[in-house]
């Protein structure tokens, strides 16, 4: 798990505080206000997006009667969540709730990614990412540049060796392959080489699928964590993602909504092989 450096550990510490509030009857406003911190203070603590202080948690169990023995357990793993991961060395590139994201990403044994709009990133070569990244207005050039890399990075989880690599399902729009970006054609092939390799599963939605409401949600990513031999496993989260932010849900209703459109969007999908015989033949057709 060290590949995720801290977003395990706060995820972890965040749940059992959230779980201590509710149990102790409070409101995300009222223990901010009894702890005289802001609300998106505690529900940055709460969701996992920032390391704690020991003291901090002491102050919350305190607030919400939890025994000594679980006080203790928190105030360590609140140490955990001071671990770096290696995008850390990307400094103010990263915001808060992507980091949190890219730590989850490298923990993962599973990956479900529905992307209506644009490749997933864990797919894009450096081309298509660099292209995308400055269509951007308010990215300068050199962050551009940091943001590709890091998206680089993140692809070697999909050909390490220990832990496995993480089982990478995705599915496309149709759409999304045809966009005349530079190197689209390339970007395609790119994408059969890693079906071929069984480095990711890819299936794609056709032009002449129905309309669907899985089909208009917008984009999101299932995430499952191992669970052999741990006590507590990371429970699957759903990631998704907007302009200026990210929800993390990962209450089983939520998921398991989830899980029920990915299901749809399966049987929307072209089979396996069909949509790897349409990644080359639209390739073929842009390299005209």
């Amino acid at each position: 798990m060290t590949d995720a450096g801290s977003s395990i550990p706060r995820r972890q510490l965040g749940r059992i505080l959230r779980q201590a509030r509710e149990q102790a009857g409070l409101s995300l406003e009222a223990a901010g206000t009894d702890l005289e911190w802001s609300r998106s203070t505690m529900y940055r603590i709460e969701g996992g997006q920032a390391a704690v202080k020991a003291r901090d948690v002491e102050a919350m169990c305190r607030l919400y009667g939890t025994s000594a023995e679980m006080t203790e357990a928190l105030k360590k793993l609140a140490a955990e969540t001071k671990a770096k991961g290696w995008w850390h060395a990307y400094g103010d590139t990263l915001p808060a709730w992507f980091e949190l994201y890219v730590g989850l990403e490298a923990a993962a044994s599973r990956l479900r990614h529905w992307e209506p709009a644009a490749l997933p990133g864990l797919l894009q070569t450096r081309e298509y990412a660099e292209f995308l990244l400055r269509s951007h207005p308010d990215l300068p050039p050199r962050e551009v540049g940091r943001l590709v890399e890091v998206r680089m990075e993140r692809q070697k989880i999909l050909k390490r060796r220990h832990p496995f690599p993480p089982r990478l399902e995705v599915i496309v729009d149709e759409s999304v392959l045809r966009r005349p970006f530079p190197g689209m054609a390339e970007q395609l092939v790119h994408l059969h080489t890693q079906v071929s390799d069984g480095t990711a599963a890819i299936r794609v939605v056709p032009r002449s699928a129905p309309p669907n409401y899985a089909l208009t949600n917008g984009g999101f990513v299932i995430l499952e964590f191992p669970t052999a031999g741990l006590r507590t496993p990371e429970p699957a989260t759903v990631y998704s993602e907007s302009l200026t932010g990210a929800l993390y849900l990962d209450r089983p209703k939520e998921v398991a909504t989830y899980a029920v459109a990915w299901k749809v969007l399966e049987g929307l999908s072209l089979d396996p092989e069909q949509s790897a015989d349409l990644l080359i033949q639209i390739a073929k057709e842009m390299q005209r």
